[in-house]
């Protein structure tokens, strides 16, 4: 899968480790994902799909501070993420909103198969025990998409490996290196007078 990763990730990573700001940072994260995945479909499913994708993108970030502590790169442990989140969308039919075609689902698995097995985590059944006890807020599917899927946000011929950008323009396997001295309040929420300002 191709995906981004600058300083603010950096931050966000040693963010959500760290006591009093974790928190802020990881309801931000939250919000900002919502947000990015709602624009990739029709206005009128944002109302619908909102809760869910909050409890789950919630759900995810345990996951990724999970894949983090079994030594994954950070690349990857957001990667791992992304593609809970594909399996998520797929399953429910929302092929507008998947990173990635559903042929290429089983090669993301397949890749991460020993932390998924680990964690109880399948296409079938994406936060695995990473699972709230409550649950999360069911959303409607829309299973005809599957018929004739589009996936008309989705990048396909990722499926090998993590890919990151670089400032060049090229692209890395396992993504860039972490810089030193990663400041905390870089990450997004994580300056809680920045964020009242801004509402």
């Amino acid at each position: 899968m191709k995906i981004r990763q600058n300083l603010r990730h950096w931050a966000a990573k040693k963010a959500l480790t760290t006591p009093v700001v974790g928190p802020r940072v990881n309801d931000k994260l939250v919000d900002m994902h919502t947000g990015i995945f709602l624009g990739k479909t029709d206005e009128s499913n944002h109302d619908e799909r909102r809760a869910h994708l909050d409890d789950f993108f919630d759900a995810t970030m345990d996951t990724y501070v999970a894949a983090l502590e079994s030594g994954y790169p950070e690349a990857e442990a957001r990667e791992i993420t992304h593609v809970q989140a594909n399996f998520d969308f797929f399953n429910h039919g929302w092929t507008e909103m998947m990173e990635i075609p559903g042929d290429e689902l089983e090669d993301h698995y397949r890749r991460y198969e020993a932390f998924f097995a680990d964690h109880g985590i399948t296409i079938d059944d994406p936060l695995g025990e990473f699972r709230p006890l409550g649950g999360i807020a069911e959303a409607p599917k829309t299973p005809e998409r599957l018929e004739e899927p589009e996936y008309e946000n989705a990048l396909a011929g990722f499926a090998d490996d993590v890919y990151v950008e670089t400032p060049e323009g090229t692209f890395e396997g396992h993504g860039t290196e972490e810089p030193e001295d990663v400041d905390v309040s870089q990450a997004p929420g994580a300056d809680a007078d920045e964020e009242a300002r801004a509402d």
